[in-house]
């Protein structure tokens, strides 16, 4: 069953120049698929984000995210499609320091009027999941980078989403922490059964993913997917990033672990 169907997604920005920053894209992730976007800076890989997520409406072209048009709902219907069906994740987490990470991590929960005894279940089950309960009664600025990553996943996921998206995750943490998150996501994928959809340039986190989309100058210019071997696809994902052009040549020689 598909979760995300794309249809014909064209979004153009006005000014002194039009840009055209999609050009009729069609796409479709499965439920339980992980799948990366990736390209060049300006290629129009958060743009595409930013269009399912509904943060940025396109000027022609379908979006249907299980089996619904996000588009077609009114303002007060669509703040409830997002806080239920889908689950954010951004680069600077986006948590909120007055609250503990619990507190932080339930807060879907909260503004959705959902009973204690459903939110500590939930809470314990993410927790575990993402290995942060030992942290639960700290205030976010006393942990790590990593772990307030773990802690923004864990609040996306929290609700159950139907599609979780993430625009560089790993943009402001260092390799250890990186890893630590992406094996986050993929837990969140293989135990929860979450769909993930990934906006990247790093290779290393890109390798997490079952399929790559390559995005360059708004349109659709490659797709590649992951076999057995780890390794292997982070090299294919290296050698697709030379050839579209991208961030790789510092990285080929990287071997990852």
């Amino acid at each position: 069953m598909s979760i995300l169907h794309v249809k014909g997604l064209n979004k153009i920005y006005t000014g002194k120049v039009a840009t055209h920053a999609l050009c009729d894209i069609d796409l479709t992730i499965d439920e339980g698929e992980f799948v990366g976007i990736m390209g060049p800076s300006g290629s129009g890989k958060t743009t595409l984000l930013n269009v399912v997520s509904t943060i940025d409406a396109p000027n022609t072209g379908m979006v249907r995210i299980n089996n619904s048009d996000p588009y077609k709902l009114s303002k007060k219907d669509l703040a409830i499609f997002r806080r239920r069906q889908l689950g954010f994740v951004f680069q600077d987490f986006n948590l909120l320091d007055t609250l503990t990470v619990a507190e932080n991590i339930v807060l879907p929960l909260t503004l959705d009027n959902k009973p204690l005894t459903e939110m500590d279940a939930k809470l314990k089950q993410v927790t575990a999941l993402l290995e942060i309960s030992d942290i639960l009664h700290k205030r976010t600025y006393e942990i790590s980078g990593g772990q307030r990553q773990r802690t923004a996943i864990a609040r996306a996921i929290i609700t159950s989403p139907v599609l979780l998206l993430a625009d560089e995750p790993t943009g402001a943490l260092d390799s250890k922490s990186s890893r630590v998150v992406m094996e986050s996501f993929a837990a969140a994928n293989q135990q929860k059964g979450t769909t993930v959809m990934l906006v990247t340039h790093d290779p290393l986190a890109a390798s997490y993913c079952q399929r790559i989309i390559f995005i360059k100058d708004g349109r659709l210019a490659a797709e590649i997917r992951r076999g057995e071997n780890r390794q292997t696809f982070f090299q294919k994902i290296i050698d697709t990033l030379s050839f579209w052009g991208g961030h790789s040549g510092e990285l080929s020689s990287i071997r990852i672990q």
